[in-house]
């Protein structure tokens, strides 16, 4: 062996360490993640099942490019590659159906009895049938609480689109939402 050269086991066993600590590191972000990007999901196609094949394409995607996505924020690029595959598979089918879900993820448990919260996520599903790219917008935005640049970067739009887009979308959900509230109370 030539003196300042490593012996190829050597290199070999520095490989499995590093690959090793690499997927314990993405699976440690995989299991913190999954549930916000499922909420994100399933706001944006509005179906359980697209959602969960959306979050795991998304995974794959960001452990494929795990070495530039944990560079920088991890989850941004994984909301990133979640809303770019959802404008992909709305451009081709290019049509899109709201359904009802049975068991949207939630955040946090919000006190309500079951029955308020399943009628609280029926009366928001209805209210987010706006144009796909107003409740693309208002979803990150006003529902996962990301930035205006955050918003503009996941979707590919200047930040004055995602402010006029925000308030177009907000304006029609108070609308929905009064509209609603005032047919209730007739």
């Amino acid at each position: 062996m030539v003196a300042g050269r490593s012996s190829p086991d050597k290199v070999q066993a520095i490989d499995i360490v590093v690959v090793a600590d690499t997927e314990a590191e993405f699976a440690g972000f995989m299991a913190r993640s999954a549930p916000a990007l499922a909420r994100t999901a399933w706001l944006l196609c509005g179906d359980t099942h697209q959602a969960e094949e959306l979050v795991q394409q998304a995974l794959m995607k960001t452990y494929l490019a795990w070495p530039k996505a944990r560079q920088g924020e991890p989850l941004a690029y994984a909301r990133r590659v979640l809303a770019n595959l959802r404008i992909d598979r709305w451009r081709r089918r290019r049509r899109e159906v709201l359904m009802a879900s049975d068991a949207l993820p939630d955040r946090t448990d919000t006190g309500q009895s079951p029955a308020d919260q399943h009628a609280e996520r029926d009366r928001l599903t209805r209210a987010l049938l706006l144009p796909t790219k107003q409740r693309r917008i208002v979803v990150l935005r006003h529902l996962e609480g990301l930035t205006e640049r955050e918003v503009a970067d996941a979707v590919g739009v200047s930040v004055g689109t995602v402010k006029s887009t925000a308030s177009r979308g907000i304006t029609r959900l108070r609308e929905v939402l009064e509209a609603e509230d005032a047919a209730g109370t007739s």
